[in-house]
């Protein structure tokens, strides 16, 4: 194949900035207007709000950084073989949030942000993903980085960047799951 075709085309650079843009807008819409008491309270063996929210920030810079390793990397030429089955694999998993992970130890909450912080630090870090992959240039799906997690195996800076929206719904999702069970234990 040649390298043009291991470029992103228009659609899929337009699928991603979607992804983005309304993974963002799910997040900013679960964390407005949240109580301190919201924020912090912590289900039995779960994450708070703050920590889930941590989680996608500090994972969105990581993946980012994974993005950028990737492209360094040398072409791999096993990527066609791959491409296709893991952009579907991911699309089905990463989202599924009966599929439990445990984060690696850099993505495990260890700040106290409020939500302020937390929203700002969001917003300039997806601010900052959108911009990259508008202007990325050049083959991506050819160029692969590993992942902490065997089941993943390497992942081309494609997979990468779905990556980071796709696991922000996960964790968007987890998000509604705690505010809908702390709202549910509360007073009537």
């Amino acid at each position: 194949m040649s390298p043009a075709e291991a470029c992103l085309s228009a659609e899929e650079r337009a699928r991603l900035i979607e992804l983005l843009r309304d993974s963002h807008a799910e997040f900013l819409e679960l964390t407005a207007n949240l109580t301190e008491a919201e924020w912090v309270a912590t289900p039995p063996g779960g994450w708070s709000v703050q920590q889930t929210a941590e989680h996608i920030v500090t994972g969105e810079a990581l993946m980012l950084r994974r993005v950028k390793a990737a492209l360094a990397a040398e072409p791999d030429p096993e990527w066609e073989a791959q491409d296709a089955r893991k952009a579907k694999f991911l699309y089905r998993v990463l989202p599924d949030r009966s599929l439990k992970a445990t984060a690696p130890d850099p993505l495990k909450p260890s700040h106290e942000w409020s939500v302020a912080e937390t929203t700002a630090r969001f917003e300039e870090g997806r601010q900052g993903t959108i911009e990259f992959v508008a202007a990325l240039a050049g083959p991506v799906k050819n160029r692969v980085a590993a992942h902490p997690f065997p089941v993943f195996d390497k992942l081309n800076a494609h997979h990468w960047l779905l990556y980071i929206p796709l696991h922000n719904q996960r964790h968007n999702r987890q998000i509604a799951e705690i505010l809908k069970a702390g709202r549910a234990c509360g007073p009537s």
